[in-house]
């Protein structure tokens, strides 16, 4: 993705050692987001994360500060942010990234993180600070694909920008966790038509259709 600001977890670039070290910390991060979705963001403790990985607490610590920074760590490479598309239309462009999203919230590991990281976040100023980085990290995709849509004329209204991504994806977070129905292909199709006809997008005419 090339918005992806999460780790790879076993490449020596991202760690810029040996890859038996990458290989530890992938251990490290594999145990920590595994207990995330056992134990939730308040149940996981660096001893655990040690017996789980079979890494020592003191290697463990070498790699990171405390347990709030791996914690952060793995729940960036659970959820990734996303590639931002560029087909040269706004329809297309949200469809790929509507789709992507779903399937990231339909994914367990994920779904089953997610909202403890949000319930911690609400005690915890570290974490309010780690979630706002996640969210951001399923914003801009979309940021970027409807500032282009607006460059090219698609939007001749200018909306909102911010609006008109909780309209977007906001019922995709209520779907999974709220009504709890299907997030599939049929929904994000018709969701994404009915926000568009709100809108009045117009699509992008091809360069050649243009002279």
């Amino acid at each position: 993705m090339p918005y992806d600001r999460s780790p790879d977890r076993t490449s020596p670039a991202a760690t810029g050692t040996d890859p038996r070290i990458s290989r530890s910390r992938a251990s490290i991060l594999d145990a920590a987001t595994a207990l995330l979705s056992e134990r939730g963001f308040s149940g996981v403790s660096m001893d655990e994360i040690s017996r789980r990985s079979g890494v020592a607490k003191t290697t463990i610590y070498r790699h990171w500060s405390d347990r709030d920074a791996l914690l952060r760590d793995a729940c960036i490479a659970v959820g990734r942010p996303q590639q931002i598309p560029d087909t040269g239309r706004l329809d297309t462009d949200l469809e790929t990234l509507l789709t992507e999203l779903a399937d990231g919230l339909q994914q367990a590991t994920w779904a089953s993180i997610l909202p403890s990281v949000i319930d911690a976040a609400e005690r915890d100023p570290a974490t309010a600070a780690m979630y706002a980085e996640l969210q951001q990290g399923y914003v801009q995709p979309f940021q970027v694909v409807l500032g282009r849509a607006i460059a090219r004329g698609e939007l001749p209204d200018a909306p909102q920008v911010d609006t008109l991504i909780a309209a977007l994806i906001g019922p995709l977070f209520y779907r999974r966790w709220f009504s709890r129905e299907a997030l599939g292909q049929s929904f994000i199709a018709a969701h994404l038509q009915q926000v568009l006809r709100g809108i009045r997008y117009k699509p992008a005419r091809p360069a050649s259709s243009q002279i």
